[in-house]
């Protein structure tokens, strides 16, 4: 990576100056959690539960073309109603990276995109310091596709509506590695109530397709310590892919 990108992605994190990590005090742990040890591309247990007309076994046969049509005009939960814009996703449909966050914001929700705004630019910038960008090898979407009123938390019953469609965009793209970030992302991938602090720094697995653990950016823009954390999270991804 240029200096001056790492330069100006640390000054954006926070991190300035340079620092390095003394030799031997990486410690990378493999977790399981979640993982069926099934493909990535087959359907999860509660989805084979499904009878063969269900609406979650319907969306696990779309295209991508089907899968974005289903997302524009969802109507399984009482967020439609409040919606401007469903966020479907954006990026390569062949990315090796998975970007996951939580749900949109106002400025998701206004222009039908994830991560735009404040955190959207920082997540351009945390993508540069490992030398990726959004749209180049990189997917990135969301649990929900509809904004939640007032940003409130995503509940139960609309991660469970929403989950059909997550999980089929993970199978069309087959992505070498997923980075969940924030707590209802993680959560909801790993199907844990775990923290973040307590899952970060080990490679967990969805669906056998390996997944690390960091916090979301929106949450970095109110607690400038963790950035530090979260550089780490995104070093531990670099070196995880480039061991694939």
């Amino acid at each position: 990576m240029e200096p001056s990108r790492r330069a100006l992605f640390l000054r954006e994190m926070g991190l300035a100056p340079l620092w390095r990590r003394r030799a031997g005090a990486e410690h990378v742990a493999t977790a399981t959690v979640a993982d069926s040890g099934s493909p990535a591309a087959e359907p999860s247990r509660e989805l084979d539960r499904d009878e063969p007309h269900s609406r979650a076994a319907r969306i696990l046969r779309f295209d991508w073309a089907q899968l974005r049509a289903a997302v524009s005009g969802c109507e399984a939960c009482a967020l439609c109603k409040s919606r401007k814009n469903t966020v479907f996703g954006v990026g390569d449909e062949r990315a090796d990276w998975l970007i996951v966050g939580e749900a949109p914001g106002a400025e998701e929700d206004a222009r039908g995109e994830p991560f735009v705004g404040q955190a959207g630019r920082l997540l351009d910038n945390m993508l540069a310091a490992i030398a990726l960008k959004r749209g180049d090898n990189v997917y990135i979407a969301n649990v929900l596709k509809c904004r939640p009123p007032g940003n409130r938390n995503p509940e139960p019953a609309e991660v469970a509506q929403c989950s059909p469609y997550l999980l089929r965009q993970i199978q069309l793209l087959e992505p070498k590695l997923i980075i969940a970030m924030g707590r209802f992302a993680v959560q909801t991938l790993l199907e844990t109530d775990a923290s973040i602090a307590s899952l970060r720094g080990r490679l967990h697995r969805y669906r056998g397709v390996p997944l690390i653990v960091t916090y979301h950016p929106a949450y970095l823009l109110r607690s400038l310590p963790e950035k530090a954390k979260a550089w780490e999270d995104l070093c531990f991804a670099r070196r995880t892919m480039s061991g694939l």
